[in-house]
């Protein structure tokens, strides 16, 4: 038994008097209550249903090579399928508040990038066999070992920026933050607003959401961040209803034509495992498969470690319970999503939002995992949230995590360099994979020039230098001929 798992186990020593439910999840022994993790459950349910739209919104819209589409409805319903059994899988048995469902950028890598060398049912099932190496890599322990083996400052680091880059994407998906239309003609690249100054009823709705979230934070009520996402999801449908809006982006804040809805199950199975190597080089298949790995591999990494730091649940060494049970999980849903062609689940950072609430088990877990499952039929209902009044929940959580940066040395230069390439390249690549890789490589860079490359764990070593090939992918693959 690992040292984390002792020391959730000691922590979730049952109570006298606790019921059966208590003691499966240890609500009690975390500090958590039933209604802390039901509110959580809720939270994180409304900041990441955006994936039921956005998703099929994705792979629908590209072609594989052969000219074929997959269609929206079917997407949905796969969606919703692997968010909803995967969440609870891993609320069962990973006992952390941690949802999963589609994963953003790995979507569009399989949209943009492999669907147009080969068919949908090759495309995913590369997908599948990223997922199960994944899974391969857990079983190994490698996985956890390069977990374990991160320094602390770095890990505090890495839950600072994906603090930074969860307000970040809570702001350009309100509109409070846009991208400048003519950008290469201006230094400036994104702007306040649509137009560089705020304008509408949307953006209207996110800033008075984001000054009731922070007012309902300070005064310490519970339930703050649903509050606020219930309570301006029915400001918006006021205002929608009285104002004549243009669009309010993925979903419109109105009472839909029909609640129910059947859902389509025809994508299940649709994948061929060993297929893509028919269609393309064995070379790309390979870079593709590493591109996957890394990516799916190093967010989950940075997700797990910020969102369980900010629930409090890392021991003394910084290391997360249930760690392998975890990450083998997270690979399983990866398989899962390309099985089901809806793309490779994985673990969301939006899962802060319920921690926010109070959320700290897995029980969560079985609100959010139920609420998706409900999504199969009831998703006309289910997306009427707008992301201006979810996206307030992502500025709050960001502030939440943000506080992890006054723990970093910064007086120490081996620490603080790395510490803070971290930080910055997160938000500003937009990406939780690049900020961990700038970090790595500029960690060993620096023990390296100061004469202490003893210091560095061999893994880390492995990971940089995996990293190296990563950030340098495109002059590589022009070497190779794959392009």
């Amino acid at each position: 038994m690992s040292e984390a798992q002792k020391v959730d186990d000691r922590a979730g020593a049952p109570e006298p008097g606790v019921n059966s439910l208590d003691r499966f999840f240890r609500i009690s022994g975390r500090g958590s209550t039933l209604s802390r993790e039901i509110r959580g459950g809720f939270a994180t349910f409304f900041t990441m249903a955006y994936i039921l739209v956005l998703n099929p919104i994705i792979l629908g819209s590209a072609k594989d090579k052969f000219g074929h589409q997959l269609d929206p409805v079917q997407l949905t319903t796969a969606t919703a399928l692997v968010a909803a059994v995967m969440t609870v899988i891993m609320g069962v048995a990973g006992n952390l508040p941690l949802a999963l469902a589609a994963g953003l950028g790995l979507n569009a890598v399989v949209a943009f990038q492999i669907a147009p060398l080969m068919s949908w049912d090759d495309a995913m099932g590369l997908i599948v066999l990223e997922g199960l190496l994944i899974c391969g890599l857990v079983v190994t322990g490698l996985r956890e070992a390069v977990m374990h083996a991160i320094p602390q400052p770095l890990k505090q680091a890495i839950s600072v920026g994906i603090g930074l880059f969860i307000a970040f994407i809570g702001f350009v998906d309100a509109g409070f933050v846009s991208r400048i239309p003519d950008a290469a003609n201006t230094t400036v690249p994104v702007q306040l607003g649509g137009t560089g100054a705020l304008a509408g009823w949307p953006i209207l709705v996110f800033c008075l959401g984001v000054l009731l979230t922070i007012a309902l934070l300070a005064r310490k009520v519970k339930g703050a961040i649903l509050i606020s996402i219930v309570t301006m999801t029915v400001v918006a449908m006021i205002i929608d209803s009285l104002a004549d809006i243009k669009s309010w982006g993925l979903t419109t804040p109105a009472w839909p034509d029909k609640v129910v809805d059947t859902p389509d199950f025809g994508l299940l199975g649709h994948f061929s495992l060993f297929g893509a190597f028919g269609e393309t080089t064995a070379i790309t298949v390979v870079l593709l498969i590493f591109t996957l790995i890394l990516s799916d591999f190093f967010d989950t990494m940075g997700t797990v470690v910020g969102v369980s730091a900010e629930a409090g649940l890392l021991d003394e060494q910084g290391r997360v319970p249930n760690l392998g049970r975890v990450l083998l999980i997270d690979g399983a849903a990866a398989a899962a999503g390309g099985a089901a062609s809806a793309s490779s689940a994985t673990s969301y950072i939006e899962s802060a939002a319920g921690v926010g609430e109070g959320a700290r088990t897995g029980f969560a877990n079985l609100v959010t995992g139920g609420l998706f499952a409900l999504a199969l039929f009831f998703t006309p209902l289910l997306t009427i949230v707008p992301l201006q009044a979810a996206a307030p929940a992502l500025v709050a959580v960001g502030f939440l995590m943000m506080t992890q940066v006054k723990s970093i040395e910064w007086d120490r230069y081996d620490i603080a360099i790395p510490a803070f390439l971290t930080i910055a390249v997160m938000p500003f690549t937009y990406s939780i994979t690049n900020g961990i890789g700038a970090g790595f490589v500029a960690y060993v860079l620096i023990k390296i020039v100061l004469g202490r490359a003893r210091e560095v764990h061999w893994l880390l070593w492995g990971t940089s230098a995996l990293f190296l090939v990563y950030f340098a992918i495109d002059p590589i693959e022009q070497i190779l001929g794959v392009r």
